[in-house]
C-alpha cells in the first residue's frame, strides 16, 4: 500500500490532467452540514488540489498536505496563493491551531487506519468538521470491463483500491462511513451519493487508467505494453461510472 500510495508523484502532470474534479455543490453540502461559518481547512493528501481549488473558491483558508513534494509542485501550479502547504502524511503532521473543517478527497484510505480518527480529530475544533469524498471511476458495460480485465491480467489484477474494512458494495452505509459510526470521536454522521456518468473516448479512458497506483507502479515499458492492450479491447465510445461517495462528521 505505501508503494501504490506514494507512486503518484512521478506522473503529477497527468493526474491533473485525467482526473476529474469535484462539483460545487458537494462542497456546498459540507458548508451547509457545517451549520456555521467554515473559514480553515485542512486537506489531507491534497494530491494536484481538486478538490482544494473548489474549497478556495468558497472563502476557505486552506492548508493543503501531501507527502509527495512533486504533487504539492503541481497543486501550487492550481491555487490561489492564499492556500498553505505542507509535505506530510496525517500520521506525521503534528497538530497547531485547530481547523474548522479536515478534508479528505480520495485520500483517506492510505492512511494508517491505526489512530486514524484521533489524529483528525486533533486538527479539529470542538464541533468540527471532517469531509471524506471520493470514488472509483469505473467501466459502466460488466462485459467492457471483462474485456479490460482480461487485458491487463495478470499485471494488474484489481486497478482499484478494496474497502479498507472489506464493506461490500452494496452495503447501505459505505467506508469511511462505517467507521465514524463506530468510533466515539465524531458524531452526527451523514452519508451522500452524487451520482455521474460519463461517456469518453477510449483513449482518454486508458489515459485515465494511466493515473492509477495500480499502473503507476508498474515499469515504464510493461505499464506501456499494458495500456496499449486496454485500449485494443475498448470500443471507441466507453461509458464510465464516476459516483463520489461523501461521508460528514462532527467532532464529538
Amino acid at each position: 500500500m505505501v508503494t501504490r500510495a506514494l507512486s503518484f508523484g512521478s506522473r503529477a502532470a497527468d493526474y491533473e490532467r485525467f482526473r476529474l474534479g469535484y462539483p460545487d455543490e458537494l462542497v456546498d453540502l459540507v458548508l451547509a452540514y457545517a451549520g456555521r461559518p467554515v473559514r480553515t481547512a485542512l486537506e489531507i493528501g491534497a494530491g494536484t488540489g481538486k478538490a482544494t481549488r473548489v474549497l478556495a473558491a468558497h472563502g476557505v483558508a486552506v492548508t493543503a498536505t501531501d507527502p509527495d513534494p512533486q504533487m504539492l509542485a503541481e497543486l501550487r501550479r492550481h491555487v490561489p496563493a492564499s492556500v498553505t502547504t505542507v509535505c506530510s502524511t496525517l500520521e506525521d503532521l503534528v497538530p497547531t491551531t485547530p481547523f474548522d473543517l479536515v478534508v479528505a478527497a480520495a485520500s483517506l484510505h492510505w492512511t494508517d487506519p491505526e489512530g486514524r480518527w484521533g489524529r483528525i480529530a486533533s486538527h479539529l475544533r470542538p464541533g468540527g468538521v471532517v469531509a471524506s469524498f471520493g470514488g472509483p471511476m469505473s467501466l459502466a458495460d460488466p462485459r467492457v470491463a471483462a474485456d479490460v480485465a482480461a487485458a491487463a491480467a495478470p499485471h494488474v489484477a484489481d486497478p482499484d483500491v478494496p474497502s479498507p474494512d472489506g464493506t461490500p458494495p452494496e452495503a447501505a452505509v459505505q467506508w469511511p462511513g462505517t467507521e465514524l459510526l463506530a468510533t466515539p470521536r465524531f458524531t452526527d454522521v451523514r452519508q451522500h451519493r452524487f451520482g455521474r456518468r460519463l461517456s469518453m473516448a477510449a483513449r482518454d479512458v486508458v489515459d485515465h487508467l494511466s493515473t492509477l497506483s495500480s499502473y503507476l507502479v508498474l515499469e515504464t515499458s510493461l505499464r506501456r505494453k499494458v495500456l496499449e492492450r486496454v485500449l485494443d479491447v475498448l470500443p471507441e465510445r466507453v461509458e464510465m461510472n464516476a459516483d463520489i461517495w461523501l461521508h460528514l462528521a462532527r467532532r464529538a
